[in-house]
Formats: C-alpha cells, structure tokens, sequence
C-alpha cells in the first residue's frame, strides 16, 4: 500500500466521506425490489399452488413496471455522488409495453442488478455504517467516562480499554476501504447491468464515431470550398489585374531603356506563370464548376485537359451530396494524373453511375500494369478518401494491364 494510496483512503479524507454517502444513500433504493419480492411473505404464508404464484408473480410484475424508475434513481445517485454517467439502455419500462419488457435483455439485466446485486450492496452499505459507528464508539471509549457524573464514573484506564480503543481506531482506519470496495463494486456492476450491453455500446460507439467522422469529412469539404471562394475572388482577381497591367505595359510601352523592357516582360511572364498554378492549385482545393453543374461538367473538364484520350460517361439523374462528389471528383482527378505519369497508357475510360443509391465509378487504362497501392503513387490515399465516406475501393491491376479501379460511393453520406 503505498502512501497515497493511504492518504486517499484516510478516514478524515474527503474520498472517505464521499463513498461512505454514495454507499449509504444507495441502501433504501438498493433494497426496495427485495422489499416488494418479499412483502407477500410478510402479509400471509401462501400454501396452495396458486397462492405461491400469485405471491411470486405479482412482485415480479411490479418490479418489471418499476425497474425503470429504479434504474434512473440509481444514475441520479452515481452522477450526483461520483459523477459517473450510467449510459440509458434505449427501452423504456411500462404497463403498456410489458411483453417487449419481458423479452427485453436490457430489462433482465436491470432487474437482475435490483433484485440480487441490490441487496448484497446494501448490506456493504449497512456493513460500512456499521463500521464508522462501531469505530467511534470503541474509539472514544475512555472518553464515555468523562460524560458520566464523578459518582458513577468508571476507574482508571483499564486494559480492556485500551483494546476496546485500538479495535475502534483500527474500524476507523478500515471504515475508508470498505467504503471505497462497495463503491468499486457497485460502479462496476451498475456500468454492466444497468446501462447497455457491452454489444449495444459498442454499436452506439461505431455510430458516434461514424457521425463524428462524417462530420469531420463534409467540415474539411465545407472549408476547401470557403479557402477556394477566397482564392477565386481574392488573390487569383488581383493575379489577373497584375498579370493585364504588365501585359498593357509591355505592349505600350516602347521608349523605355531595354532593361526595364526586360524586366516587365519577365514580370508579366512570373504572373502568368503564378496565375497559373493558383488556378490549378485551386481547382485542386474544390473546383467551383462542381458545385456550379454537377459531376459531369467537372469531369468533363479534367478530361478535356488529360494529357491522353479520356472516354467519360457519367450517367447520374439525381446528384450526390457535396461532400460525395467531392470525393467521385478527386479520385478521377488522381487517377488519371497517376495514369499519365506511370502507365504509359494511350487512353483511358471513366464510367460513373447512380445505381440504388450507390455512385459507382469505374476508371480503367490500357497501361503497362501493376499497380500497387502500397508503392507511393497515391493509390493508398484514394482508397482513403473514398473509406472516409463509408465506399469501397477495389483495384484490378496484372502486370502487362489493363488496371481498374472501382469505386463505390453511398450517396447518402
């Protein structure tokens, strides 16, 4: 035991205090299902067969409707005493719904936890009063005397004092741990009979992550559009100003000394150059035509410029959202700039359809082949990006060709 540990668990702690109140404030609503289970036992002896399933199945009953009200008193405890939230299971408990309740594991579960994990927690928490009480009384045992009248004062400190006081100092010093294992048990317990099951929270998990990601994916999309929105109106605008006022210099300019010649003719030929790559740069960011017409007028246009025969079909009546063809967009533009940098390849076909609420894309080349994701030509990043809106990515690539990728695509994502 280490000393913070010790120190954690000092009578005179603050944990001290607040696992003894979590454990017994937990007592009367810990028994209450034990309560009702044996209040026919007390009211009479039943005898006949009927009269033993009427005592049995009517507490059951009641325990069934009220395990809910039960269960929300125990989350109000842990999150009032420890701040611990006990995750709410998604059935609700009720004389209208009690045959779904009766097939409900979530229900057996809670019902479990109130008729038999319940009782042994509150005799833990019994257990712990009793063990505070007991210690202060033995602990202060030779002070007793002192409230009595001197004529009927006891004697002088005996042995039996002394050993009476040392077991209410050594209660004292257990009282702390036997709080802290009730509480312990009574969280761990409470995490697994009270809240979902592990199955249901790791599906309630796989949906918070998924909504989180697909939140993360359409806020990245959302961003490019507003840094390309800025480029497009702000620093691309004032490229093409600079760009016609160096060109309408150098064409009307002609007295000025050959040098100065030569450097707005290589001023104007930097911006063109820079005006350039900000238009590719910003195509690449969010190409504004897509927002503008549609899937089919962006490939279109990425087509238009390969460096190699594109045959693009795109057969989509109803668009995707923005964020799917964001990504249908970059994985044609991808592939096709890895097609004519590696492939050697002559032309290149493009499919994208929307079949069942799916957008299915197909690229294929006639290149030399072998294709492999985990080489470094951005095949991985594909798959990455097509992943992140919850698609798949296949690709078929021998050596010797033709290489296909497939995408596909939710359009609901």
């Amino acid at each position: 035991m280490t000393s913070t540990g010790a120190l954690t668990h000092a009578p005179w702690s603050a944990r001290a205090w607040r696992d003894t109140t979590f454990v017994a404030a937990g007592v009367p609503v810990q028994l209450a299902a034990f309560v009702v289970l044996m209040s026919p036992w007390t009211v009479w002896v039943p005898v006949t067969t009927t009269e033993i399933l009427l005592a049995l199945v009517v507490p059951l009953a009641l325990i069934l409707v009220g395990a809910h009200a039960l269960t929300a008193a125990q989350r109000r405890r842990f999150w009032a005493l420890l701040g611990m939230d006990v995750p709410a299971t998604a059935e609700s408990l009720s004389w209208r719904g009690v045959t779904a309740s009766v097939r409900s594991e979530a229900t057996w579960r809670q019902v479990g936890y109130h008729l038999v994990a319940g009782p042994v927690l509150a005799a833990g928490g019994v257990l712990t009063v009793l063990t505070w009480a007991a210690g202060f009384a033995l602990a202060t045992v030779f002070g007793y005397g002192w409230a009595f009248p001197r004529s009927l004062r006891p004697g002088g400190w005996t042995g039996r004092d002394a050993y009476l006081t040392l077991a209410g100092l050594l209660l004292l010093l257990a009282a702390p741990w036997v709080a802290a294992g009730v509480t312990r048990l009574d969280s761990r317990l409470a995490a697994s009979l009270l809240g979902p099951s592990r199955a249901k929270e790791l599906q309630r998990r796989v949906e918070d992550l998924t909504e989180s990601r697909a939140g993360v994916v359409d806020a990245a999309d959302t961003e490019r559009r507003r840094i390309e929105r800025d480029l497009h109106d702000g620093a691309q605008q004032r490229l093409v100003s600079l760009a016609l006022n160096l060109g309408l210099a150098r064409e009307t300019l002609t007295d000025v000394p050959d040098d100065a010649m030569r450097v707005i003719v290589e001023a104007h030929e930097e911006a063109k150059e820079a005006l350039t790559e900000l238009r590719d740069l910003v195509r690449g960011l969010h190409p504004a035509v897509l927002d503008a017409r549609g899937l089919d007028a962006a490939l279109s246009g990425i087509a238009a410029r390969a460096p190699l025969p594109v045959r693009l079909r795109v057969d989509v009546p109803e668009r995707a959202s923005p964020t799917v063809e964001a990504v249908a967009y970059f994985v044609a533009s991808e592939a096709l700039t890895n097609v004519s940098r590696h492939a050697r390849a002559s032309h290149m076909e493009i499919t994208v359809e929307r079949l069942d609420g799916v957008l299915r894309m197909v690229l294929s080349d006639d290149g030399v082949g072998g294709a492999d994701p985990s080489g470094g030509t951005g095949l991985a990043g594909l798959a990455r990006r097509v992943r992140s809106v919850d698609g798949t990515f296949r690709i078929t690539s021998p050596p010797g060709g033709p290489t296909i990728i497939t995408a596909e695509l939710p359009c609901e994502s």
